[in-house]
């Protein structure tokens, strides 16, 4: 994960289906596929022809949030399916609730899953359905989401926030702190030189 999420304003679509799985946002044929070719053009492949898919139609086809509803990205662990989203340029889905593979997915690839109870997003899709095109904001900073239907908090775990801002990965964020590191273990062989091996200045090497 190379982009930093700061704040973040697109056109958002909802989508009412509940239990959506990884399968329905991008089915396991096209997991063979080289990341580098973009997993954009998988999103939702095999749905799109259904009568009304949301994303068809105009402007929700310029959406680059989705508002969904319960138990979001359900089934497998394929980590194809956020791959899809960032990859057709969406950077958070809001949602009730959300398959828990996927979510530490999302976070781990710069999307931004939100949580909100499930009569406010039944309220923002509802919104977004009465004002196609309207546009959410989430802002990872302040933790809040502005929508047609009002400002909410979400909670998002520090340390995958913290990776987001800061625009790395577990091993970048870590590598980040590593002067801290560094003194935290020096002081340590000094503190503890039975346990490191480490020898007391002006004492005998063994």
């Amino acid at each position: 994960m190379a982009e930093k999420f700061t704040r973040f304003t697109a056109v958002a679509a909802p989508y009412d289906p509940v239990n959506v799985d990884t399968d329905r946002i991008i089915p396991a044929r096209f997991l063979k596929y080289p990341r580098s070719q973009g997993y954009g053009q998988f999103l939702f492949h095999d749905v799109r022809e259904e009568p009304g898919f949301i994303l068809k139609q105009p402007p929700f086809d310029k959406a680059k949030i989705l508002v969904a509803n319960a138990n979001f990205g359900c089934g497998s662990s394929r980590e194809g399916a956020p791959y899809a989203f960032h990859d057709a340029g969406f950077r958070s889905i809001v949602a009730p609730s959300f398959g828990d593979i996927f979510f530490n997915n999302c976070l781990k690839n710069g999307i931004v899953p939100v949580r909100l109870d499930d009569q406010t997003c039944l309220s923002i899709r509802n919104a977004l359905k009465a004002s196609p095109g309207s546009e959410i904001t989430v802002d990872l900073q302040t933790q809040k989401v502005a929508t047609p239907s009002g400002e909410f908090d979400f909670a998002i775990d520090p340390f995958f926030r913290e990776m987001l801002l800061e625009g790395v990965d577990e091993l970048g964020l870590t590598l980040s702190m590593l002067p801290q590191i560094e003194a935290f273990e020096k002081s340590y062989a000094a503190a503890t030189p039975w346990l490191t091996g480490a020898t007391r200045p002006g004492s005998p090497r063994p």
